[in-house]
């Protein structure tokens, strides 16, 4: 018989689980919805000095007592943070780990890391906050819940009782990192997917094809993954079916991602592989979160020498880890970008925006915006010939300027870009839809769209939408197919086509800058 313990996220307590454990007992399975120190009825019990550890404490007792050699530890957003902690430490009781919509944190992360709500992230992080810091998290209202997740499918009943029986969340629990010897890295783990919150198969199988090495490390044997078509919360829209998902996952069942045989072994992580274009070296200067890339003094192609050049701003996707080392514009990738704009004679301009988690984008965009003023106020930029390059979902920032675009902005490109919010990305303000922004009548700039021909399906379908709405607008679409190419082709795909494919594109929108 299979114990199942179910671990909740945070600010909920083991009712969350009531509906789904009382599922899994008639099925035949044992099941323990937990309440941890300082949530749901046990909201009186958190001390000063609960956190993180505290929880993986109470796990392990609970384990412990249980008995059972079978048990399947269940963690969902917060809650896998101490389930894993316990996995650690009982290793020989624990048959199995399920991520239930929730990404396997590292060694040494605290929680705070994938907290999706921006103001508790800056406020847990902000040192000048820390006395309100030893005060316990604020939970969501009714309109900040889909910060924490998509509600999809979630009843209003549901809703309600979310809202009023959610406890304030020790911030220890937040801040203090997970530690793991590594005794339960052989444990087996599913990750079961929400995909109206934004998972699915098809994105793990393309993150594994080009993302860092733990991504990747999702493509091993003992990781199965499973699918729900539901938002974040399967325990109140659809506890029945949960159930069952847990079940199966229980017996081992699932999908197994596979890696690219190009993607197997690599010599470094896949976005630390080397430009696809062998290009000289700039000059670079740091500016904060701006890094210019500075062309030659002499004259080139059009710009008299000495004369203000043009700018090409490069902007990256995400959601990007805070702590994740290099940052993108420390990457070859956007080195090469940036040097190779430079070789042709305008400055090219990188930039660290503050994209680390679907609810950011306003940030992110207020980042962008401060990075052009900034190079648009240098005196070696002509800030009258600007251009904006967007990178997969950061194409989502191109909503504000293709909507209001001001006439110094001379061409906006983009490479297999996400053109509206993917699909389950609730948490993204209507605000971030390219597809929505263009309007009819001149002054909108020339587009440069790269497609990449083996693209995911969901980024594809809004590129679509994109260029129907364009075409309906008189918007100019310059297109360049990568026909063969996958998401992220300079890095998946260094081959000639995709050479030819970067080398077309940049021409294209240096010709627009200096029409």
């Amino acid at each position: 018989m299979t114990t199942f313990v179910l671990v909740p996220g945070a600010f909920t307590g083991g009712w969350v689980w009531e509906e789904t454990a009382v599922r899994l007992r008639e099925a035949g399975a044992e099941a323990y919805p937990v309440t941890l120190s300082g949530s749901g009825d046990r909201r009186g019990e958190a001390g000063p000095g609960t956190d993180l550890e505290t929880h993986v404490e109470e796990l392990v007792r609970l384990v412990d007592g249980i008995g059972a050699t079978d048990v399947v530890l269940v963690g969902h957003g917060y809650g896998l943070h101490p389930v894993l902690g316990a996995a650690d430490r009982l290793p020989e009781r624990v048959s199995r780990v399920v991520a239930l919509d929730t990404a396997l944190p590292q060694d040494g992360e605290a929680p705070v890391r994938s907290v999706p709500d921006p103001e508790v992230r800056a406020r847990l992080a902000d040192p000048t906050r820390a006395a309100e810091n030893h005060g316990p998290v604020p939970p969501p209202t009714r309109d900040t819940w889909p910060r924490w997740g998509s509600t999809e499918g979630v009843p209003a009943a549901a809703l309600d009782r979310l809202e009023r029986l959610a406890a304030p969340q020790p911030p220890g629990t937040l801040t203090r990192p997970l530690r793991l010897t590594g005794a339960g890295s052989a444990l087996p783990v599913t990750g079961v997917l929400c995909t109206a919150n934004g998972s699915s198969i098809d994105l793990v199988e393309m993150l594994v094809e080009v993302g860092p090495p733990q991504i990747r490390a999702l493509a091993d044997d003992r990781v199965r993954f499973l699918e729900l078509a539901t938002g974040h919360w399967p325990m109140l829209s659809v506890p029945e079916e949960l159930a069952e998902t847990l079940l199966r996952a229980a017996a081992g069942e699932g999908h197994r991602v596979s890696a690219p045989e190009r993607v197997h072994a690599p010599e470094r992580p896949t976005h630390l592989l080397p430009f696809l274009l062998d290009v000289p070296e700039a000059p670079r200067e740091r500016r904060g979160r701006v890094d210019l890339h500075l062309p030659e003094a002499d004259g080139h192609a059009g710009d008299s020498a000495g004369a203000p050049r043009p700018a090409v701003v490069f902007v990256h996707g995400g959601p990007i880890a805070p702590d994740q080392r290099p940052t993108p514009r420390d990457t070859p990738f956007f080195l090469g970008y940036g040097r190779y704009a430079a070789s042709l004679g305008a400055v090219g301009v990188t930039l660290d925006h503050r994209l680390h988690g679907l609810a950011d984008y306003p940030r992110a965009a207020d980042d962008l915006a401060e990075a052009v003023e900034l190079v648009r106020a240098d005196p070696r930029v002509d800030g009258d010939r600007i251009a904006l390059w967007f990178f997969s979902t950061g194409g989502l920032l191109a909503a504000d300027w293709l909507a209001a675009p001001p006439p110094w902005l001379r061409c906006v490109a983009a490479n297999y870009p996400a053109l509206a919010p993917l699909p389950g990305w609730g948490a993204v303000e209507s605000r971030f839809r390219p597809v929505d922004a263009l309007g009819p009548g001149p002054g909108a700039p020339p587009v440069v769209l790269t497609r990449a021909g083996l693209e995911h399906p969901a980024f594809a379908a809004t590129v679509q939408e994109f260029l129907d709405a364009a075409a309906k607008s008189g918007v100019e679409v310059e297109l360049v197919d990568v026909p063969l190419g996958h998401h992220g082709f300079e890095l998946t795909d260094p081959n000639d086509a995709s050479r030819a494919a970067v080398e077309r594109a940049m021409r294209a929108v240096l010709r627009r800058l200096r029409a």
